[in-house]
């Protein structure tokens, strides 16, 4: 990683939006919390392209919000988790951000409102992820999504939820995913790589905010999440079968070492992954697209590794 800054553009966005939802707002009520963030989100959401077909779904008691591009049908599908540590974050917070997925990488998303810890800790998400990739097979086609053609991909938490769902997925002998995505993914629990370190005090996310996130999805240090794969998938001893990952880490981001951890895990057992490092940018620069040129190039890079994953099943040459 170079010492280059954070880009201008990002920094300044990030400045006027944590004015409504700053790093300590991981200590008030969670209801605050999440009220805060909902809040800032809509404020700062940009326009969906207006040829999309947006409705919003309930799967046996999981909320989604399906996108769909207009055109020829069946059309890939995608699973996306939103980011938000697992406790904050809502279909609501994502809309802008998988609306234009949806639109650039002419595939059906399905958002999925998983439910939040620490209420709910692991393993509630993946179970919510599973039932709601079953019915995107089971239903699919109703919804103009071809079930062969579903890659999984989430920001953050999402990440961890999108590689813990294909290593649940292997597990239990079920179709695999076509591909991942993995948006500045948390899939360590080490809160002491160098990233961690150098970023402790970072822009969009610190470190002391991630240590309440895992706590709050992991539970107490040293119970048995912290070191299932499902939930901390660079504990992963095995990682075979999985689908080809593009992974897309940002050097001023506590997180950072957890995407090349990982991406050299997969290369190490044979496996095909990309990495794409922002040396300009921090954690949630999808959210500061429109505002920053380095955010809008990396964010055209993760909409077109969904679709080559997706319509070709193959990482971008």
């Amino acid at each position: 990683m170079t010492n280059q800054p954070v880009d201008e553009g990002m920094l300044t966005f990030y400045k006027e939006l944590s004015k409504h939802s700053p790093p300590e707002s991981a200590s008030w009520p969670l209801a605050e919390q999440r009220a805060a963030w909902d809040g800032v989100c809509r404020m700062f959401r940009a326009p969906r392209p207006d040829r999309l077909m947006v409705e919003d779904l309930d799967v046996d008691g999981t909320h989604v919000r399906v996108y769909r591009p207009p055109g020829e049908s069946p059309k890939p599908g995608v699973i996306y988790f939103h980011g938000g540590g697992w406790v904050v974050g809502s279909c609501e917070t994502h809309d802008d951000m998988c609306a234009e997925l949806a639109d650039q990488a002419d595939v059906v998303v399905v958002m999925v409102d998983y439910r939040l810890a620490p209420e709910n800790p692991h393993p509630a998400q993946l179970e919510d992820s599973l039932k709601v990739l079953a019915w995107m097979r089971s239903a699919g086609r109703a919804l103009g999504i071809d079930p062969s053609h579903i890659v999984g991909a989430g920001d953050s938490a999402g990440g961890q939820m999108t590689v813990g769902l294909a290593l649940a997925l292997r597990d239990q002998g079920l179709p695999q995913l076509r591909g991942m995505v993995l948006i500045y993914p948390v899939l360590g629990a080490d809160i002491d790589t160098s990233s961690y370190i150098r970023n402790a005090n970072a822009p969009c996310l610190t470190r002391d905010e991630m240590i309440y996130y895992l706590e709050s999805f992991l539970g107490p240090r040293g119970s048995e999440n912290w070191s299932d794969p499902y939930a901390v998938p660079n504990s992963a001893c095995d990682l075979s079968w999985l689908p080809p990952a593009y992974i897309t880490v940002a050097a001023h981001d506590p997180l950072c070492d957890d995407g090349i951890i990982f991406q050299g895990k997969m290369r190490a057992a044979g496996l095909a992954a990309a990495l794409r490092e922002e040396p300009a940018l921090a954690h949630s620069y999808m959210r500061a697209r429109h505002v920053s040129k380095p955010a809008m190039e990396g964010f055209k890079a993760i909409a077109n590794a969904v679709k080559h994953l997706a319509h070709e099943g193959s990482l971008p040459g």
